[in-house]
């Protein structure tokens, strides 16, 4: 299906997908893997559209496993003197660490399905949840690098409940049942790293 269809597609694609409700929304399952009603398009978008440079780094990852941390501390790690903008102030002071690593579902294929990247300077650093096998092709095939960080999936789960649960909240919405939370955790699986460490780094 071309991109270009999918405004007119989206309402019948997901009446036919498989549906189930996780925490306060809806997720569809497409090519064997779940997404949210809003992050679905632009992950199909991306998965099209995004061509891969050589030299871009992909950092994936599940919610709540210190990403935000990360997005930080890797444009400062690949640049010891600072990214300085025009006015030769760090950018952490004015712009969220998101805005410096962005994610492709969430950020850069949300609001236009093929965006113009060609002012990012290498190497690109991008932030993706979805998992390898719904990457790009050009990613997959291309020599750009890959590192899954994840966390204690004790820790990764607890944070994760509270932060859900605290964003329903603000909505009048009753806290979701930590054993539901927990059966739909324990769901997922990481194991691409093992059958490719040349190219992912598993942290």
């Amino acid at each position: 299906m071309e991109y270009s269809s999918f405004p007119s597609a989206f309402s019948t694609l997901f009446g036919e997908l498989p549906k189930e409700t996780w925490c306060c929304s809806d997720l569809y399952k497409w090519e064997g893997f779940w997404y949210t009603s809003s992050h679905l398009p632009a992950a199909m978008a991306a998965r099209l559209n995004f061509q891969a440079n050589d030299s871009d780094v992909f950092f994936t990852s599940s919610m709540k496993t210190a990403t935000t941390w990360l997005s930080a501390i890797i444009p400062t790690i690949m640049n010891p003197i600072g990214r300085m903008n025009d006015d030769n102030n760090d950018p952490l002071l004015k712009r969220h660490p998101n805005e410096l690593m962005p994610s492709l579902e969430v950020q850069l294929f949300k609001e236009n399905p093929n965006p113009d990247l060609s002012y990012m300077s290498s190497p690109r650093l991008f932030r993706t949840g979805v998992p390898y096998p719904m990457l790009p092709e050009y990613v997959k095939n291309s020599a750009c690098k890959i590192v899954y960080i994840t966390r204690d999936p004790k820790d990764t789960y607890v944070s994760l409940w509270h932060f859900l649960n605290s964003l329903v909240s603000t909505h009048g919405i009753d806290p979701w049942p930590m054993n539901e939370a927990f059966d739909s955790f324990c769901r997922g699986y990481w194991k691409e790293s093992i059958k490719r460490p040349e190219k992912i780094l598993f942290l």
